[in-house]
C-alpha cells in the first residue's frame, strides 16, 4: 500500500486527514462536496508499519480508519470541511460509531500543520460553547505522522457497492441527511432518492 507522511498535496490544493467511524461513510459524503478533488480511504494514527485492513480491524495496531481529503481551499475552506465532518458522525462517542466499535473507529483530526491544528481546536471549542452536542466532544486532535492508503477495494466503496446491506442501511441514510443539509454544496444535483434504510436502527455490522 502507498503511504505518505503528509498527504500528496499539490499546488493550489490542501489535504485533510479525518477519522469518524467507517471510512466508507466519510468517503461517500466528502466525494460529493464542491471543492473536494480526491478522497482516499486509509489508515493513520497507529504504531505498526504497513497495516492492512485485517490488522487494523483487530484493534491492535492503534490505527484509525481515515479518509484523506484533497480539496481546493478557494472553493472549500478547512473550517467548512470540518463543519461537514462534525455533522456526519457523532464526535461524542468514544471509539465507536453506531454498530462499529473499537479504537479504529475513533473520532480524530490528524493535522498536517499548525494552522490545521488551530482550526481543529477552534472548531471543537465553538461546538462546545454552542452546546451543539449533549455530551462532551471526544475527537482526538493529533499530528499526522504517516498515512497508509487502504486496499483498492475500499476506494469508492459506496459508489461501487450501493446494493450491499451496509451501504443501504448505514451509508444511505447518512448521505441522505448530508444532502438535505448541504444541498447547495453538492457537485451534482440530487437525481434519485437514496434508499431509506428503514426497518431498524443499525441492524447491520459490516464486520459480520
Amino acid at each position: 500500500m502507498a503511504e505518505s507522511n503528509n498527504g500528496s498535496q499539490t499546488s493550489g490544493t490542501s489535504v485533510a486527514t479525518l477519522a469518524g467511524g467507517c471510512f466508507w461513510c466519510l468517503e461517500a459524503v466528502f466525494e460529493q462536496l464542491i471543492g473536494v478533488e480526491k478522497v482516499v480511504s486509509g489508515y493513520a494514527g497507529g504504531h505498526t508499519p504497513n497495516p492492512n485492513y485485517h490488522d487494523v480491524c483487530s484493534g491492535t495496531t492503534g490505527h484509525a480508519e481515515v479518509v484523506q481529503v484533497t480539496f481546493d481551499p478557494s472553493a472549500l475552506s478547512l473550517r467548512d470541511l470540518l463543519e461537514v465532518f462534525f455533522s456526519i458522525h457523532d464526535p461524542t462517542t468514544l471509539n465507536a460509531q453506531g454498530p462499529d466499535v473499537g479504537t479504529q473507529y475513533r473520532s480524530a483530526i490528524f493535522y498536517h500543520d499548525d494552522e490545521q491544528k488551530v482550526a481543529a481546536e477552534e472548531a471543537i471549542q465553538q461546538l462546545t460553547e454552542e452546546q451543539a452536542f449533549k455530551d462532551k466532544i471526544v475527537t482526538e486532535v493529533a499530528p499526522l505522522e504517516v498515512f497508509h492508503a487502504g486496499e483498492d477495494y475500499h476506494q469508492e466503496y459506496y459508489r461501487n457497492n450501493r446494493s450491499a446491506g451496509y451501504c443501504r442501511v448505514i451509508i444511505d441514510p447518512k448521505v441522505a441527511k448530508f444532502k438535505k443539509s448541504y444541498g447547495d454544496r453538492l457537485k451534482e444535483p440530487e437525481t434519485a432518492e437514496a434508499a431509506s434504510g428503514s426497518g431498524g436502527i443499525w441492524p447491520f455490522n459490516r464486520k459480520g
